[in-house]
């Protein structure tokens, strides 16, 4: 799925392509800390328990063990059934490869998120946690003291190691939201702790789905901001989207509606403001762009339908495959870019070459490949599933 038509100024789509690649600057607030000296392989069992609950009390907040624990159960509850099915060594544990599985589908069957470093797509013989990993970037200390620990290489993960990096990248990534945030208040001159009205949320929440979606494109970000003609052009059905934020915010409205304690109970935490009236804080706006994350692969479903079914008509032998002269012939005639080279194809595992009717494109290959993820940030994809 391209984000950009054809028809639009080169430098844009080119950009969109290279926001994967572009480095990232994110606010470390509530990161695990990297620590002083290395402590591989160096504790025995309790002690290396008590250090990692530490790593994860600091990943996790200030909400207290109580909250952590919690958390780390309500996890475990969901990861209990396919945990199940995967095969383990003489102590119960899995090894690292189905460690990345298990964490991967949570994430993919959730929200439709690609963790980075935990793709399908990586080598299963990888012999560690790569530097675009989020983990490694962003809180190098726990992949050192928990995920290439002797003491886990060994062992294996339990069913809690799972759950503890699972609930460790879900503050991440609310951190890297809570980062993206904070720069598009920054960009209009908003203070964190106004409170905001209506309009003024749904400002900043029409400037958040640029900046998340753009990626940290400053140049391409201010063209499409000044020009709402352009930014109409360059992103499809960008109305739709605002419509399905604004419905994020909707929904808040709702919760408060119907838990008017629970919303009166969080509004009194920070001082002059009303939960039940509408106005909207940080925190407020935090919670709305986080419920975003988790479910605009299910609003971009419909796109991802339209390019499954222009694929399957052109499998007329119902292999599952589509010829590859059709497949680039068709792109021209579309709105789908179907110009992939066959390089790239063949990297994705998407390129049949043995087939004696040619080279034919595997549809279900190609539409699960990263090319066609809508968003593509540093630490996560949002992808056709």
């Amino acid at each position: 799925m391209k984000l950009f038509p054809q028809n639009i100024p080169a430098f844009a789509a080119l950009s969109m392509f290279m926001i994967a690649e572009s480095p990232a600057s994110v606010a470390a607030k509530g990161f695990l800390v990297e620590r002083h000296g290395s402590i591989r392989g160096s504790l025995d069992a309790s002690s290396f328990e008590r250090e990692l609950n530490t790593a994860l009390g600091e990943a996790l907040g200030s909400g207290g063990s109580a909250d952590v624990e919690r958390r780390l159960a309500e996890v475990q509850q969901t990861l209990a059934p396919v945990w199940s099915t995967l095969p383990k060594n003489g102590v119960g544990n899995v090894e690292r490869r189905s460690l990345r599985y298990l964490v991967h589908r949570h994430f993919s069957r959730q929200s439709a998120l690609q963790i980075r470093g935990f793709e399908p797509s990586r080598p299963a013989n990888a012999s560690g946690w790569g530097s675009d990993d989020i983990l490694a970037q962003l809180v190098p200390a726990f992949v050192e003291a928990f995920l290439e620990s002797n003491h886990k290489l060994e062992r294996g993960f339990n069913l809690g190691d799972a759950a503890r990096v699972v609930a460790t990248i879900e503050q991440l990534i609310f951190d890297f939201e809570g980062s993206v945030l904070q720069k598009v208040y920054e960009d209009q001159r908003k203070p964190l702790s106004r409170s905001l009205s209506r309009q003024g949320m749904e400002q900043l929440l029409e400037s958040y789905m640029v900046r998340w979606m753009l990626g940290e494109d400053e140049e391409v970000i201010r063209a499409l901001s000044k020009d709402p003609k352009l930014l109409r052009a360059s992103i499809p059905h960008w109305d739709q989207i605002v419509s399905f934020a604004n419905g994020q915010a909707k929904a808040l409205d709702y919760r408060r509606q119907q838990s008017p304690t629970a919303a009166l109970a969080a509004g009194e935490a920070r001082p002059g403001h009303n939960a039940l009236a509408s106005k909207y804080s940080f925190e407020d706006v935090h919670g709305v762009v986080g419920g975003i994350t988790k479910s605009f692969a299910s609003f971009w479903d419909s796109e991802c339908r339209s390019m499954k079914s222009a694929l399957v008509e052109m499998d007329t032998h119902h292999t599952g495959r589509v010829p590859l002269s059709k497949f680039y012939s068709h792109g021209l005639d579309t709105e789908f870019r179907f110009g992939e080279s066959e390089e790239y194809l063949r990297d994705l595992g998407a390129l049949d070459e043995t087939s004696s009717r040619g080279k034919q494109v595997i549809i279900p290959n190609y539409i699960q490949a990263t090319s066609n993820c809508i968003i593509s940030s540093q630490h996560y994809l949002v992808c056709c599933v």
